[in-house]
């Protein structure tokens, strides 16, 4: 009996001393578990503190981020403004700039439309100066003449300013008062009413008288206008009337007498003096 009770009691404690190892083995286990926890949890732990590091500076490049775009975005607002204001301001002086180019351009239309008509109504005196010189006394006529078609084609044509043709305008105007105002005299071939050619003396005074006499004395002649219609014509046609000058040479002796002395005064072959030359002798008295 006692020798069971030592088998019991020995298999009893080495029942004990297997259970004891295992509860040991299990305690190292828990042991090593709770190490390898302790090492995870510290593992997350760093990582949650680099997390949160991490997130402050995200958080604070957040914030200054943020900042910036706020200044950033005043700043280009305020730009913004002041562009727009200089854009308004821009406008308002394109606006202005347009209305004063709008009325510059009407002035200069103006101006145009005005030197269009001064042109034109420079044309129209040069015409007419053309015409009434040429029904004037034949005397320089051809010369006279010319200059006066000369400024109607340059006007024309534009190789005259309106500023040059009045200024020429002018100038032939006051020639030809002046040529109503000399008196003059020259030695120039005189063809006759029968076709001869003869040297004569000719004395122009104004435009309203012009005679001449031959070198010895004894042909004398005084230049008169006639004023006639065209063949095949009439008023009721409403033909213009042709001035034509030819010389009378059916002078009485009173009207010879004047022309040799007023010739005489003018040569200087007498003393100056008031010389009065007889209304027959007037270019206005037409020939009989």
């Amino acid at each position: 009996m006692i020798h069971v009770k030592k088998t019991i009691l020995l298999g009893m404690a080495l029942l004990a001393g297997f259970a004891f190892a295992d509860v040991e083995s299990d305690i190292k286990d828990l042991q090593l578990e709770k190490e390898k926890l302790n090492a995870d949890i510290q593992k997350l732990s760093r990582q949650i503190s680099a997390t949160d590091s991490m997130i402050k500076a995200d958080n604070a490049r957040y914030k200054t981020l943020e900042n910036r775009y706020k200044a950033d975005k005043e700043r280009r607002s305020a730009e913004i403004d002041s562009l727009n204001s200089k854009i308004r301001a821009v406008a308002a002086q394109l606006q202005e700039e347009r209305s004063k180019q709008a009325r510059a351009k009407n002035r200069s239309d103006n101006v145009k439309s005005k030197r269009k008509a001064l042109n034109k109504m420079l044309v129209e005196i040069s015409k007419q100066l053309e015409k009434q010189i040429s029904q004037t006394l034949p005397w320089e006529m051809e010369t006279r003449l010319e200059r006066a078609k000369s400024l109607a084609r340059d006007i024309e044509s534009g190789n005259a300013s309106e500023e040059e043709a009045f200024s020429r305008l002018k100038s032939l105007i006051s020639e030809e008062i002046r040529f109503g105002d000399e008196v003059a005299i020259i030695n120039s071939p005189v063809t006759r009413k029968n076709g001869e050619l003869i040297n004569a003396q000719i004395l122009r005074i104004g435009n309203q008288w012009m005679v001449y006499s031959d070198d010895n004395g004894t042909v004398y002649g005084a230049l008169v206008r006639r004023i006639y219609l065209p063949e095949n014509s009439g008023p009721a046609k409403g033909a213009s009337p042709q001035i034509a000058y030819e010389w009378n040479e059916d002078l009485n002796l009173a009207e010879r007498e004047a022309i040799r002395f007023a010739l005489d005064v003018k040569q200087a072959k007498k003393p100056p003096q008031m010389v009065k030359l007889p209304v027959s002798l007037s270019v206005v008295k037409e020939a009989e």
